[in-house]
Protein backbone atom coordinates (compact mmCIF):
# COMPACT_ATOMS: atom_id res chain seq x y z
CA UNK A 1 0.00 0.00 0.00
CA UNK A 2 1.30 3.50 -1.03
CA UNK A 3 0.06 6.00 1.89
CA UNK A 4 0.72 10.21 1.30
CA UNK A 5 0.75 10.98 5.23
CA UNK A 6 0.23 14.86 5.49
CA UNK A 7 1.98 16.27 7.74
CA UNK A 8 4.25 13.14 8.06
CA UNK A 9 7.29 15.30 10.12
CA UNK A 10 4.80 16.42 13.23
CA UNK A 11 4.79 14.73 16.16
CA UNK A 12 1.53 12.38 15.37
CA UNK A 13 2.08 11.65 11.65
CA UNK A 14 6.08 11.11 11.58
CA UNK A 15 5.03 8.06 13.83
CA UNK A 16 2.20 7.05 11.85
CA UNK A 17 5.16 7.27 8.85
CA UNK A 18 7.00 4.73 10.53
CA UNK A 19 4.84 2.09 12.08
CA UNK A 20 3.42 2.30 8.04
CA UNK A 21 7.01 1.33 6.98
CA UNK A 22 7.65 -0.81 9.79
CA UNK A 23 5.23 -2.72 7.96
CA UNK A 24 6.40 -2.70 4.68
CA UNK A 25 4.28 -0.34 3.09
CA UNK A 26 5.20 2.69 0.96
CA UNK A 27 5.10 6.04 2.48
CA UNK A 28 5.10 9.47 0.70
CA UNK A 29 5.59 12.57 3.29
CA UNK A 30 4.73 15.99 2.52
CA UNK A 31 5.02 18.62 5.01
CA UNK A 32 5.62 22.40 5.67
CA UNK A 33 7.35 22.55 8.53
CA UNK A 34 5.59 25.22 10.03
CA UNK A 35 7.55 27.45 11.91
CA UNK A 36 5.24 27.09 14.82
CA UNK A 37 5.86 23.28 15.39
CA UNK A 38 9.12 22.95 14.08
CA UNK A 39 12.35 24.55 15.20
CA UNK A 40 14.31 24.27 12.11
CA UNK A 41 13.68 24.20 8.14
CA UNK A 42 15.53 21.43 7.89
CA UNK A 43 13.89 18.10 7.58
CA UNK A 44 13.82 16.06 11.18
CA UNK A 45 16.17 13.13 10.61
CA UNK A 46 13.60 10.58 11.25
CA UNK A 47 11.73 11.56 8.21
CA UNK A 48 15.05 10.42 6.37
CA UNK A 49 13.38 6.62 5.82
CA UNK A 50 10.78 7.93 3.53
CA UNK A 51 10.55 9.99 0.57
CA UNK A 52 10.28 13.40 1.90
CA UNK A 53 8.57 16.72 0.44
CA UNK A 54 8.92 19.54 1.70
CA UNK A 55 5.37 21.83 0.85
CA UNK A 56 2.04 23.17 1.92
CA UNK A 57 -1.17 21.09 1.11
CA UNK A 58 -2.77 24.19 0.24
CA UNK A 59 -0.51 24.07 -2.82
CA UNK A 60 -2.98 22.57 -5.70
CA UNK A 61 -0.04 21.10 -8.26
CA UNK A 62 1.78 19.53 -5.64
CA UNK A 63 -1.01 17.99 -3.86
CA UNK A 64 -2.19 16.81 -7.18
CA UNK A 65 1.07 15.50 -8.30
CA UNK A 66 1.56 13.66 -5.35
CA UNK A 67 -2.08 12.25 -5.20
CA UNK A 68 -1.71 10.66 -8.62
CA UNK A 69 0.46 7.41 -7.39
CA UNK A 70 -1.14 6.49 -3.69
CA UNK A 71 -3.58 4.22 -2.75
CA UNK A 72 -4.46 6.53 0.06
CA UNK A 73 -4.43 9.17 2.66
CA UNK A 74 -3.59 9.95 5.91
CA UNK A 75 -4.29 13.54 6.25
CA UNK A 76 -2.32 14.78 9.33
CA UNK A 77 -1.02 18.01 8.28
CA UNK A 78 -2.83 20.84 10.81
CA UNK A 79 -1.97 23.62 12.90
CA UNK A 80 -2.90 22.56 16.17
CA UNK A 81 -3.40 24.12 19.71
CA UNK A 82 -4.59 26.67 22.15
CA UNK A 83 -2.97 29.00 19.93
CA UNK A 84 -2.32 32.62 20.94
CA UNK A 85 -5.32 34.78 20.52
CA UNK A 86 -7.96 35.18 17.50
CA UNK A 87 -5.17 36.93 15.47
CA UNK A 88 -4.37 33.06 14.69
CA UNK A 89 -8.08 32.60 13.65
CA UNK A 90 -6.40 33.17 9.55
CA UNK A 91 -3.67 30.41 10.11
CA UNK A 92 -6.02 27.65 11.45
CA UNK A 93 -8.53 28.48 8.63
CA UNK A 94 -6.15 28.16 5.61
CA UNK A 95 -4.25 25.52 7.05
CA UNK A 96 -6.85 22.95 8.50
CA UNK A 97 -9.57 23.96 6.20
CA UNK A 98 -8.51 24.84 3.37
CA UNK A 99 -5.73 23.09 2.89
CA UNK A 100 -8.20 20.05 3.41
CA UNK A 101 -10.30 21.15 1.26
CA UNK A 102 -7.84 21.35 -1.69
CA UNK A 103 -6.52 17.67 -0.34
CA UNK A 104 -10.10 16.56 -1.11
CA UNK A 105 -10.49 17.92 -4.61
CA UNK A 106 -7.33 16.18 -5.60
CA UNK A 107 -8.38 13.04 -4.46
CA UNK A 108 -11.50 13.69 -6.53
CA UNK A 109 -9.66 14.27 -9.33
CA UNK A 110 -7.27 11.28 -8.86
CA UNK A 111 -9.64 8.67 -8.28
CA UNK A 112 -8.07 8.48 -4.65
CA UNK A 113 -11.55 6.70 -2.61
CA UNK A 114 -10.22 6.96 1.40
CA UNK A 115 -9.07 9.03 3.93
CA UNK A 116 -7.87 8.73 7.28
CA UNK A 117 -7.78 12.21 8.88
CA UNK A 118 -7.02 13.60 12.73
CA UNK A 119 -9.60 15.44 14.42
CA UNK A 120 -9.64 15.98 17.92
CA UNK A 121 -11.87 15.60 21.18
CA UNK A 122 -12.04 19.78 20.88
CA UNK A 123 -14.88 19.18 18.55
CA UNK A 124 -17.33 18.04 21.66
CA UNK A 125 -16.53 21.22 23.86
CA UNK A 126 -17.31 20.45 27.17
CA UNK A 127 -17.27 16.76 27.65
CA UNK A 128 -20.76 14.42 28.75
CA UNK A 129 -22.77 15.38 32.51
CA UNK A 130 -25.60 13.95 34.03
CA UNK A 131 -27.51 15.47 37.10
CA UNK A 132 -28.79 13.53 39.86
CA UNK A 133 -32.31 14.88 39.50
CA UNK A 134 -32.37 15.61 35.44
CA UNK A 135 -30.47 12.91 33.96
CA UNK A 136 -27.51 13.56 30.88
CA UNK A 137 -27.95 17.57 30.59
CA UNK A 138 -25.55 20.02 28.92
CA UNK A 139 -23.73 22.03 31.68
CA UNK A 140 -24.22 25.62 32.55
CA UNK A 141 -21.98 28.14 30.60
CA UNK A 142 -18.96 28.36 32.54
CA UNK A 143 -18.98 32.05 34.00
CA UNK A 144 -15.49 34.07 35.21
CA UNK A 145 -17.11 34.82 38.29
CA UNK A 146 -17.07 31.51 39.52
CA UNK A 147 -13.57 30.84 37.82
CA UNK A 148 -12.53 33.90 39.42
CA UNK A 149 -13.73 32.09 42.84
CA UNK A 150 -12.62 29.23 42.32
CA UNK A 151 -15.63 27.69 41.41
CA UNK A 152 -14.64 25.30 38.67
CA UNK A 153 -17.33 22.26 38.41
CA UNK A 154 -19.85 22.44 35.86
CA UNK A 155 -23.59 22.62 37.24
CA UNK A 156 -26.94 21.71 35.96
CA UNK A 157 -28.79 24.74 34.42
CA UNK A 158 -32.10 23.68 35.48
CA UNK A 159 -31.57 23.07 39.27
CA UNK A 160 -27.82 24.48 39.88
CA UNK A 161 -26.58 21.21 41.17
CA UNK A 162 -22.80 19.73 40.65
CA UNK A 163 -22.51 17.79 37.61
CA UNK A 164 -21.37 14.34 37.12
CA UNK A 165 -19.23 13.84 34.31
CA UNK A 166 -20.04 10.80 32.13
CA UNK A 167 -18.10 9.09 29.01
CA UNK A 168 -18.20 10.67 25.77
CA UNK A 169 -19.99 8.70 22.89
CA UNK A 170 -18.60 10.06 19.39
CA UNK A 171 -22.84 10.69 19.15
CA UNK A 172 -22.46 13.31 21.41
CA UNK A 173 -23.33 16.47 20.84
CA UNK A 174 -20.64 19.02 18.74
CA UNK A 175 -20.07 22.40 20.54
CA UNK A 176 -16.34 23.96 19.44
CA UNK A 177 -14.87 26.22 21.96
CA UNK A 178 -11.60 27.95 19.86
CA UNK A 179 -10.79 28.65 16.72
CA UNK A 180 -8.69 25.08 16.21
CA UNK A 181 -12.14 23.72 17.46
CA UNK A 182 -14.22 25.08 15.19
CA UNK A 183 -11.20 24.51 12.08
CA UNK A 184 -11.61 20.69 12.94
CA UNK A 185 -15.06 20.41 13.09
CA UNK A 186 -15.09 22.24 9.56
CA UNK A 187 -12.60 19.46 8.60
CA UNK A 188 -15.31 16.83 9.91
CA UNK A 189 -17.71 18.42 7.81
CA UNK A 190 -15.70 18.71 4.18
CA UNK A 191 -14.53 15.16 4.04
CA UNK A 192 -18.44 14.04 5.07
CA UNK A 193 -19.84 15.83 2.43
CA UNK A 194 -17.06 14.33 0.09
CA UNK A 195 -17.96 10.83 1.09
CA UNK A 196 -21.08 11.34 0.18
CA UNK A 197 -20.64 12.94 -3.22
CA UNK A 198 -18.26 10.33 -4.35
CA UNK A 199 -19.03 7.02 -2.34
CA UNK A 200 -15.51 7.88 -0.89
CA UNK A 201 -14.37 6.76 2.88
CA UNK A 202 -13.41 8.55 5.64
CA UNK A 203 -12.23 7.80 9.22
CA UNK A 204 -12.26 10.82 11.27
CA UNK A 205 -9.92 10.34 14.53
CA UNK A 206 -11.14 11.75 17.76
CA UNK A 207 -7.65 12.43 19.07
CA UNK A 208 -7.47 12.64 22.86
CA UNK A 209 -4.78 14.51 24.84
CA UNK A 210 -1.79 12.49 23.07
CA UNK A 211 1.74 12.65 24.32
CA UNK A 212 4.96 11.27 23.69
CA UNK A 213 8.48 11.18 21.60
CA UNK A 214 8.72 14.01 19.39
CA UNK A 215 5.99 16.84 20.79
CA UNK A 216 7.41 20.35 19.99
CA UNK A 217 8.56 22.49 22.50
CA UNK A 218 8.41 25.73 24.08
CA UNK A 219 5.35 26.42 21.71
CA UNK A 220 1.89 27.61 22.65
CA UNK A 221 0.22 25.39 19.77
CA UNK A 222 1.86 22.13 21.64
CA UNK A 223 -0.52 20.09 24.07
CA UNK A 224 -0.14 20.50 27.76
CA UNK A 225 2.00 17.72 28.48
CA UNK A 226 4.43 19.15 25.74
CA UNK A 227 3.77 22.28 28.02
CA UNK A 228 5.06 20.19 31.33
CA UNK A 229 7.83 19.01 29.97
CA UNK A 230 9.10 22.18 27.96
CA UNK A 231 8.72 23.79 31.50
CA UNK A 232 11.04 21.09 33.49
CA UNK A 233 13.67 20.86 30.63
CA UNK A 234 13.59 24.82 31.77
CA UNK A 235 13.94 23.53 35.38
CA UNK A 236 10.68 25.60 36.37
CA UNK A 237 7.44 23.99 37.75
CA UNK A 238 4.51 22.73 35.24
CA UNK A 239 1.85 25.63 35.82
CA UNK A 240 -1.79 23.62 36.55
CA UNK A 241 -4.37 25.85 35.93
CA UNK A 242 -7.85 25.30 37.52
CA UNK A 243 -7.26 23.56 40.65
CA UNK A 244 -5.93 20.27 38.73
CA UNK A 245 -8.88 18.47 39.14
CA UNK A 246 -9.87 18.44 35.42
CA UNK A 247 -10.46 15.09 33.73
CA UNK A 248 -8.50 13.91 30.45
CA UNK A 249 -7.59 10.91 28.97
CA UNK A 250 -4.16 10.94 28.04
CA UNK A 251 -2.83 8.66 25.25
CA UNK A 252 0.56 7.39 24.11
CA UNK A 253 1.66 8.74 20.54
CA UNK A 254 2.56 5.08 19.49
CA UNK A 255 -1.29 3.72 20.14
CA UNK A 256 -2.69 6.61 18.25
CA UNK A 257 -0.28 5.77 15.38
CA UNK A 258 -1.47 2.12 15.43
CA UNK A 259 -5.04 3.39 15.33
CA UNK A 260 -4.49 4.97 12.42
CA UNK A 261 -2.96 2.15 10.51
CA UNK A 262 -5.85 -0.02 11.71
CA UNK A 263 -7.88 2.70 10.10
CA UNK A 264 -6.08 2.42 6.85
CA UNK A 265 -6.29 -1.22 6.56
CA UNK A 266 -10.33 -1.36 7.69
CA UNK A 267 -12.32 -0.74 4.79
CA UNK A 268 -15.13 1.46 6.58
CA UNK A 269 -18.39 2.23 5.00
CA UNK A 270 -18.90 3.82 1.99
CA UNK A 271 -20.08 7.04 1.23
CA UNK A 272 -19.94 8.07 5.06
CA UNK A 273 -17.68 9.68 7.56
CA UNK A 274 -17.28 7.58 10.63
CA UNK A 275 -15.80 9.69 13.69
CA UNK A 276 -13.58 7.51 16.54
CA UNK A 277 -12.23 8.64 19.81
CA UNK A 278 -9.22 7.81 20.07
CA UNK A 279 -7.82 7.64 23.79
CA UNK A 280 -6.67 5.10 26.21
CA UNK A 281 -9.67 4.44 28.35
CA UNK A 282 -7.75 5.72 31.37
CA UNK A 283 -8.73 8.75 32.39
CA UNK A 284 -6.69 11.08 34.38
CA UNK A 285 -6.61 14.72 35.92
CA UNK A 286 -4.05 17.20 34.99
CA UNK A 287 -2.92 17.39 38.23
CA UNK A 288 -1.69 14.18 37.88
CA UNK A 289 -0.26 14.40 34.88
CA UNK A 290 1.79 17.31 36.26
CA UNK A 291 2.63 15.35 39.05
CA UNK A 292 4.08 12.21 37.64
CA UNK A 293 5.85 14.10 34.94
CA UNK A 294 7.60 16.15 37.75
CA UNK A 295 8.29 13.27 39.60
CA UNK A 296 9.58 11.13 36.70
CA UNK A 297 11.96 14.25 35.58
CA UNK A 298 13.00 15.05 38.69
CA UNK A 299 11.84 18.48 38.92
CA UNK A 300 10.36 21.08 41.14
CA UNK A 301 6.39 20.36 42.17
CA UNK A 302 3.66 21.94 39.76
CA UNK A 303 1.87 25.10 40.67
CA UNK A 304 -1.14 25.04 41.08
CA UNK A 305 -2.47 28.77 39.62
CA UNK A 306 -6.32 28.64 39.60
CA UNK A 307 -8.00 30.44 36.80
CA UNK A 308 -8.73 29.34 33.35
CA UNK A 309 -7.72 30.12 29.58
CA UNK A 310 -11.50 31.46 27.46
CA UNK A 311 -11.91 28.31 25.74
CA UNK A 312 -10.89 25.95 28.59
CA UNK A 313 -13.43 23.12 29.82
CA UNK A 314 -13.96 21.29 32.41
CA UNK A 315 -14.07 17.43 31.78
CA UNK A 316 -13.45 15.76 28.70
CA UNK A 317 -13.55 11.40 28.76
CA UNK A 318 -13.79 9.55 26.08
CA UNK A 319 -15.91 6.33 25.12
CA UNK A 320 -13.29 3.94 23.99
CA UNK A 321 -15.83 1.59 22.63
CA UNK A 322 -16.48 2.45 19.01
CA UNK A 323 -13.14 2.18 17.96
CA UNK A 324 -12.31 -1.53 19.60
CA UNK A 325 -15.71 -2.22 18.13
CA UNK A 326 -14.82 -1.25 14.33
CA UNK A 327 -11.04 -0.75 13.84
CA UNK A 328 -9.95 -4.05 16.65
CA UNK A 329 -7.81 -0.49 18.50
CA UNK A 330 -7.49 -0.96 21.87
CA UNK A 331 -4.58 1.19 23.51
CA UNK A 332 -1.39 -0.93 25.11
CA UNK A 333 0.37 2.20 27.27
CA UNK A 334 -0.28 2.75 30.75
CA UNK A 335 -0.55 5.76 32.32
CA UNK A 336 2.27 4.98 34.26
CA UNK A 337 4.34 3.36 31.95
CA UNK A 338 3.91 6.14 29.38
CA UNK A 339 4.57 8.78 31.46
CA UNK A 340 7.89 7.59 32.84
CA UNK A 341 8.96 6.86 29.19
CA UNK A 342 7.69 10.54 28.34
CA UNK A 343 9.64 12.00 30.86
CA UNK A 344 13.21 11.30 28.83
CA UNK A 345 11.86 11.05 25.51
CA UNK A 346 13.43 13.22 22.57
CA UNK A 347 11.71 16.14 21.57
CA UNK A 348 11.96 18.12 18.56
CA UNK A 349 13.80 21.37 18.81
CA UNK A 350 12.81 24.14 20.28
CA UNK A 351 10.49 26.25 18.86
CA UNK A 352 10.82 30.70 18.77
CA UNK A 353 7.30 32.31 18.69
Amino acid sequence: MRVLVTGGAGFIGSHIADLLADSGDEVVVLDSLLPTAHGSSTPPAYTGRHRFLRGDVTDTEMVAELLADVDVVCHQAAVVGHGIDPSDAPSYALNNDYGTAVLLAGMHAAGVSKLVMASSMVVYGEGRYSCSEHGVVPPSPRRQSDVDAGRFEPTCGTCGLDLAWQLVPEDAPLAPRSTYAATKLAQEHLAGAWARQTGGTVWAMRYHNVYGPRMPQNTPYAGVASLFRSSLLRGEAPTVLEDGRQQRDFVHVHDVAEANVLALRAEGPAGEITPLNICSGQPHTVGELAEELARACDGPAPKVLGGARPADVRHVVADPALAGRLLGFKAKTSFADGIKGFATAKLREPVNV
